[in-house]
C-alpha cells in the first residue's frame, strides 16, 4: 500500500472553521488560551472579533458558553480534551447538556497521539466520561476530510456535541465525495471473516491491518464508527451477523469508550466474542506517538493479532 498523505486533524478543524465562517456568521469561538495547540489559530487571526479568550479557566468558559448560547449564536468551545471532559465536566454536564444547549465542545490532544506532552495531556478517558452524559452527542472523525465535513455537520445539528480533533498528522483516508452523517457508521472495506470497528486515527490502522490480514487469506470488514453516541447499532449488527467475530480499536482506554459502546449493542442483539484494542487501563507517558502506539499495543499489528484471536473464538449463537 502506498503511504497516504498525512494531515493533522486539529489543523483540518481550524481550516474548516475559517472556510465555514466565510458563509456563516452564527458561531463564535471560545478558547482557553490554547489556540496554538487546538489548531484554531487561523480562525483567531482571520476573525478576531468572533473569538473570546478565557485563559486557563475552563469551568468559567463552559458556563459563559451556556449563557452566550441563549443569544442565538453557537459557541464552539475549544481546549485540550483532559480539561474539557474532566476539569469542566460538571459544567458541561449540568449547565450545557441538562438544558440541551446548542454548544459544540471540540477537544484536541486525545489519546496517546498527544505524544511528548505526556500523561497530563493525554486524554484516555474522555469518550467514557462524555458518553455517559445524557443529551450529549459524541463524534470522532477519522481524517482531515471527515473532520471538515463533521465540523459543518455539528454546526447544523441542534444540541450539545463533544467532538475529538487531534494533534499529530493522520493519514487521509477519504476523498471529497465522502459523506458524513451524525449517528451513521460507514463500512469502508467489505469482508466476511471478522468485523473491525474503529474510530479516529485507529481507522487508518484498521485499514492497514485489513490489508495485512488479506495476505493471510483473512478478509476483514472495516467500519468507521465516527459517531460514538448515538452508536450505529444497525450497521454493526449487520456486519457481525456476517462475520461472527468482532474487534474494536480506539486510541482510548478499553474501559467505557468505543469498545464499551459496541459491547452494549452486541450483547443485547447478537452476542459474539469481542477483542478490545485500546489502552489497557493504564496511564500513558511521554514519547513519539508511533512509539507509544506500539508500546501500548494499539498499532495495526495489534489489530491483526486481535482479529486472528477473535476468529478462533467464533460461536454461532443464532
Amino acid at each position: 500500500m502506498a503511504a497516504p498523505e498525512e494531515i493533522s486533524l486539529r489543523d483540518a478543524f481550524g481550516r474548516a472553521l475559517v472556510k465555514i465562517a466565510k458563509t456563516r456568521s452564527d458561531f463564535v469561538l471560545f478558547d482557553a488560551d490554547v489556540y496554538g495547540g487546538t489548531g484554531t489559530k487561523p480562525f483567531v487571526e482571520n476573525y478576531p472579533q468572533r473569538v473570546l479568550q478565557f485563559g486557563t479557566a475552563e469551568q468559567n468558559m463552559m458556563l459563559a458558553a451556556a449563557g452566550f448560547s441563549t443569544t442565538g449564536l453557537i459557541p464552539i468551545v475549544t481546549t485540550f480534551a483532559v480539561w474539557a471532559s474532566m476539569r469542566a465536566h460538571e459544567q458541561l454536564r449540568t449547565f450545557i447538556c441538562a438544558p440541551k444547549l446548542n454548544i459544540k465542545v471540540c477537544a484536541s490532544h486525545v489519546g496517546l497521539d498527544v505524544g511528548p506532552d505526556g500523561l497530563t495531556a493525554q486524554s484516555l478517558e474522555d469518550l467514557a466520561t462524555t458518553r455517559a452524559i445524557p443529551n450529549l452527542t459524541v463524534v470522532v472523525p477519522a481524517d482531515a476530510v471527515e473532520m471538515g465535513k463533521a465540523t459543518e455537520a455539528i454546526l447544523n445539528y441542534q444540541g450539545p456535541v463533544y467532538m475529538r480533533t487531534g494533534r499529530s498528522p493522520a493519514p487521509v483516508i477519504f476523498d471529497d465525495k465522502y459523506r458524513f452523517s451524525i449517528g451513521k457508521a460507514n463500512i469502508i472495506r467489505e469482508g466476511k471473516d471478522v468485523t473491525i470497528v474503529a474510530c479516529g486515527l485507529m481507522v487508518a490502522r484498521a485499514l492497514q491491518a485489513a490489508h495485512q490480514l488479506s495476505k493471510k487469506g483473512v478478509y476483514a470488514e472495516v467500519i468507521n464508527a465516527s459517531t460514538i453516541k448515538p452508536i450505529d447499532s444497525k450497521t454493526i449488527i449487520k456486519s457481525i451477523k456476517k462475520t461472527r467475530a468482532l474487534v474494536t480499536a480506539e486510541d482510548h482506554s478499553i474501559i467505557g469508550g468505543l469498545g464499551g459502546a459496541v459491547s452494549e449493542v452486541v450483547v443485547k442483539e447478537y452476542p459474539v466474542y469481542q477483542q478490545f484494542v485500546g489502552v489497557k487501563d493504564v496511564f500513558g507517558e511521554s514519547g513519539e506517538p508511533k512509539e507509544l502506539a506500539k508500546k501500548y499495543q494499539i498499532w495495526s499489528s495489534d489489530i491483526v493479532l486481535a482479529s486472528l484471536k477473535a476468529m478462533k473464538k467464533k460461536v454461532r449463537y443464532f
